[in-house]
C-alpha cells in the first residue's frame, strides 16, 4: 500500500514541506510576549527538522542583530538572509534559498507575528504555495497583535496549526525508529 497515494489531501507531506524561521533575533526577541516558550516550540521543531530530513530556511532582518544563538547553534553553518523589507519574500536571498528546493507548502516560525510572519505568509499565498504557521512557534510583543495577525492570517486561507500537531502530520505513523527519535524530543 503506497501511503503517499493514500494520503488525506488535507495533510502535508515532508516531501513537499520546508520550514521557515523568521526574525528569531537578539534585539527583538527579549520583547516578545511568550518569547521563552516560543523558543522552545521552534528548537524542537528545527531538531524535528534534522531528524525527519526537512529543509529549513531562515532570514533576520537587518540591523536586529543575529539569531539568537540556541537557535543559531541548532540551525548550523547556513547562513541567514538578510532582508530589508517585512515580507521574505522581498529578499533576494531568501528567494535564492528556495530556488532549487522542491516544495509547494511553506510552515512558518518567528517574529514578529503581526509583521514579518504575515507578510511572508501573504507573499507565499501569492506565488500559489500552501502555507502553515505554527501558532506557538510565532509571536509578538503584544499578545493582540499575535492574535489578530493568526485570525486575519486564517481569513486569508493560511492553515494555522500547533507545533506538536505539525510534528505528528509529517511522521504519518509510529512504529518506526525514526518515531521513537521523535517522540523523545518531544519529552524534552
Amino acid at each position: 500500500m503506497n501511503t503517499r497515494q493514500n494520503r488525506d489531501p488535507q495533510l502535508i507531506s515532508r516531501e513537499n514541506t520546508l520550514l521557515a524561521v523568521v526574525d528569531v533575533q537578539e534585539r527583538l526577541y527579549p520583547h516578545i510576549a511568550g518569547n521563552e516558550a516560543m523558543r522552545v516550540e521552534i528548537a524542537r521543531l528545527i531538531r524535528f527538522a534534522a531528524i525527519v530530513g526537512l529543509p529549513v530556511v531562515h532570514v533576520e532582518q537587518e540591523k536586529l542583530g543575529p539569531t539568537i544563538e540556541s537557535l543559531a547553534v541548532l540551525l548550523g553553518e547556513d547562513k541567514a538572509a538578510v532582508k530589508q523589507t517585512f515580507g521574505s519574500f522581498g529578499c533576494a536571498g531568501f528567494v535564492e534559498s528556495l530556488a532549487n528546493r522542491r516544495f509547494d507548502t511553506l510552515v512558518l516560525t518567528g517574529i514578529e507575528t503581526h509583521v514579518c510572519v504575515l507578510q511572508t505568509a501573504f507573499g507565499a499565498l501569492q506565488r500559489g504555495l500552501r502555507v502553515q504557521v505554527v501558532a506557538d512557534a510565532v509571536g509578538s510583543r503584544s499578545p493582540c497583535n499575535k492574535e489578530t495577525a493568526l485570525a486575519r492570517m486564517r481569513a486569508a486561507g493560511v492553515e494555522v496549526t500547533c507545533a506538536e500537531s505539525f510534528i505528528f502530520e509529517i511522521m504519518g505513523r509510529s512504529g518506526t525508529e525514526e518515531f521513537r527519535r521523535v517522540l523523545e524530543l518531544l519529552k524534552s
